[in-house]
């Protein structure tokens, strides 16, 4: 067995349609032309892996349109390169993930803490969750550290119950709390998507608001959710929704196919780059879950957003002056992580490179962690060296470096 199976009704018929929908774009279908049938889920074992190219074609031609509502077109990454679009009807698929994951009901007052606009997907995910859930809801958006203190004040005033966000948001917001003494009594539920959870948040949550507990979703602009975390679960471990059907390949890289039937992104053997590996979580729900690994392709998440690093290094090296980059990003225990451009530049560089490239990065950036250098310029700094670092083991320079401060 390949590891293609799925017990969702008309789950087969979905995937035949969405073959027949990449075989009509001509860019694609070459690639689509020696699968003959798909007799069962087994045959996607012959299918080509997709990934973010591959994808945003294919909806370039197919121009998706909702059944019933509005259809709503969202993007992730794109730092510096092109961003991954997806589309989604009105609703943006929530009714399943309620039907599996209920950290919200009525009497909740929920914070969405997720970023509006700009394409962003987040923020109006959990909007058309809290909907479901008939829970009071406040639409926060991103907040800067000089408003901490204030919006703190009326969490506690309003008694807000959930708050949601990325952890890279969550975390200086609760270590923030943490530090200056204030208590959310009345908070117990912390909802988390878009990165890994924070371990840190492990230790402001009890101090700051000792009834509450995480709740997490996994999933892409591409994919919409995936599966959800209970605060029984690990950290890094999911539940897989009926509609999502993963396959675990080579590398132990991850592909997502699928099985909405009136889905509008054209998703067969999608690969974001997660690796995972089936597992037995410890919550005790029956069946397999799906442990993420991490990334292992040339994006990472930055405070919640997908950085290509081949697209920001090959921006930054080809302004004047500069010889050499080198990405640097220190993840802080007690705030958001910060990312520092190390150039060593040519010979007859002019002076004021550190400047001119920082402001090309925040000028060049399409959505993305642009975001989070406006939002706390401190986060991203441009710095002349002599040398990039390298391994001294084995003599090698990677384009990125991630470090731990203690």
């Amino acid at each position: 067995m390949t590891g293609f199976q799925s017990t969702t009704p008309g789950a087969l018929d979905t995937v035949r349609a969405t073959l027949a929908k990449l075989r009509s774009v001509p860019e694609l279908a070459d690639r689509y032309a020696d699968i003959v049938a798909l007799d069962s889920l087994e045959d996607l074992v012959h299918a080509p892996v997709m990934v973010k190219d591959d994808l945003n074609v294919a909806l370039e031609h197919l121009k998706p349109k909702a059944h019933q509502g509005a259809t709503w077109t969202f993007q992730s990454g794109g730092s510096t390169g092109s961003p991954k679009l997806g589309y989604a009807p009105t609703g943006l698929y929530m009714d399943e993930v309620y039907a599996q994951w209920k950290p919200l009901g009525p009497d909740d007052v929920f914070v969405n803490g997720w970023g509006a606009g700009k394409l962003w997907g987040a923020h109006y995910l959990f909007g058309a969750y809290a909907d479901l859930t008939g829970c009071t809801g406040i639409g926060l958006g991103a907040i800067n550290r000089a408003e901490y203190d204030v919006w703190l004040e009326f969490f506690a005033a309003r008694g807000v119950t959930a708050l949601g966000g990325t952890p890279s948001v969550l975390r200086p917001i609760l270590g923030h709390a943490r530090e200056t003494g204030v208590k959310l009594p009345d908070l117990r539920t912390v909802l988390w998507l878009g990165e890994a959870w924070n371990p840190g948040l492990d230790e402001d949550i009890p101090a700051v608001a000792p009834n509450a507990r995480r709740w997490g979703l996994y999933g892409s602009t591409e994919t919409w959710v995936a599966g959800t975390n209970t605060p029984d679960c690990p950290a890094d471990t999911w539940h897989l929704l009926p509609s999502q059907l993963v396959h675990v390949g080579e590398n132990q890289l991850l592909d997502f196919t699928s099985l909405k039937p009136h889905g509008l992104n054209p998703v067969l053997r999608y690969r974001t780059g997660d690796a995972g590996e089936w597992v037995t979580c410890t919550c005790g729900e029956p069946g397999r879950a799906l442990r993420i690994l991490g990334r292992r392709d040339g994006e990472v998440k930055f405070r919640g957003l997908l950085l290509n690093v081949d697209a920001m290094l090959g921006a930054v090296s080809g302004q004047p002056g500069v010889s050499r980059a080198q990405i640097l990003i220190t993840e802080y225990p007690t705030r958001g992580a910060t990312l520092e451009v190390l150039v060593v530049p040519a010979r007859d560089a002019a002076p004021g490179l550190a400047e001119r490239v920082r402001e090309h990065i925040l000028q060049s950036a399409f959505g993305g962690p642009s975001t989070s250098f406006h939002r706390d310029p401190e986060s991203l700094g441009v710095r002349l060296v002599e040398d990039l670092i390298s391994n001294d083991r084995t003599g090698k320079t990677s384009g990125l470096v991630q470090r731990q401060a203690q």
